[in-house]
Formats: C-alpha cells, sequence, structure tokens
C-alpha cells in the first residue's frame, strides 16, 4: 500500500471540461528498471510526465512498459486522467504554500512580475506546465523526481486564491480583505 496525495475533490477537474488537445505534456524522468528473475534480467523501463495547458490546468502521471516510447504514453494517457486546477494571479500564485510527500518538502512563493520561473529542474516541469510565469520554488528535502513532483501538486492543491475563501466563507469578497 502506497501513501495518497490528498488534492481535494473541488480542485480536479474532469478530463471532459478540458480539451485535450490543448494539453502539453513534459517528460520530466525517464528510468530503465530491472527484475531479476530465474531465466536472467527483464529490463523495462519507467517514464514520470507531467501535461498542462499553461492557462492552470495541470496533471501528472507514471508509466512503465516494455519499450520507451508505450511507457511515456501510458503517463500521458493517466496524467490527462487526473488533471487539477490552479489559481494564477497575474502569473505568479496568491500565497506562499508548503508541500510534502514522504521526505520531500518544497516551499513555493510568489515573485514579482518578470522575474520569471525560478525553480529546479523537476519543479520547473510542473510550475511551467501549469502556466506560471513568476515564481520562486526551493526543493527541500528529498531529491527524488516522484515524490518532489507530488509534493509540488500537494501545494499547488492547497493554494486558495481570494474568491475561494470568499465563497467558502459565505461572505462578500471585499470583506476578506478587510477583516
Amino acid at each position: 500500500m502506497g501513501r495518497q496525495l490528498r488534492i481535494p475533490n473541488t480542485i480536479r477537474v474532469r478530463p471532459s471540461e478540458v480539451n485535450l488537445e490543448d494539453l502539453k505534456d513534459r517528460l520530466v524522468e525517464i528510468r530503465r528498471v530491472t527484475k531479476v528473475t530465474k531465466g536472467g534480467r527483464a529490463f523495462s523501463f519507467s517514464a514520470l510526465v507531467v501535461v498542462g495547458d499553461g492557462n492552470g490546468i495541470v496533471g501528472f502521471g507514471h508509466g512503465k512498459a516494455k519499450e520507451v516510447i508505450a511507457a511515456i504514453s501510458k503517463a500521458v494517457e493517466k496524467a490527462k486522467k487526473d488533471l487539477i486546477r490552479v489559481p494564477i494571479i497575474n502569473g505568479t500564485i496568491p500565497h506562499e504554500q508548503y508541500g510534502k510527500y514522504g521526505a520531500a518538502r518544497v516551499l513555493i512563493k510568489p515573485a514579482a512580475p518578470g522575474a520569471g520561473v525560478k525553480a529546479g529542474g523537476v519543479m520547473r516541469a510542473v510550475l511551467e506546465s501549469a502556466g506560471y510565469t513568476d515564481i520562486i520554488a526551493k526543493s527541500l528535502g528529498s531529491s527524488n523526481p516522484h515524490n518532489i513532483v507530488k509534493a509540488t501538486f500537494e501545494a499547488l492543491a492547497n493554494l486558495r486564491d481570494a474568491y475561494t475563501v470568499a465563497y467558502e466563507r459565505g461572505i462578500p469578497l471585499e470583506k476578506v480583505f478587510n477583516g
């Protein structure tokens, strides 16, 4: 039994709600894995892929197969079935957020316009696929790409913009800022 990623159902996106042709996929990691059997070693490939439309919709998938192309296509299909919607405000996030999955911890912060995406390789793929243009991100702890992607998704899933906060509290938008 593996750990489950805690993503609220309110931000999940059904594949029918999105034009799947608009989603662009980015290969995060490809790895050759080996299973030792009685007859010798059996090689296969494992692929981790992030998909996004660059406008607030992003997802990730993991696929395994005997060939690289098949592993990547399986990962892309899984990623398209597990999409989330994230808030983008002027190219950045609404507030600082921390995410954790396993030993991987990530910190994402809003950045000033023109700052660009300041993030490491795996996190950069996720944040650029989501459509962020100005953001600061730091990976802490484990460097395992699978866990970093999942920690980043947890951090993004816990972001809430002012409209969402007002709706959840049942108060007008002005009252969110004026206390």
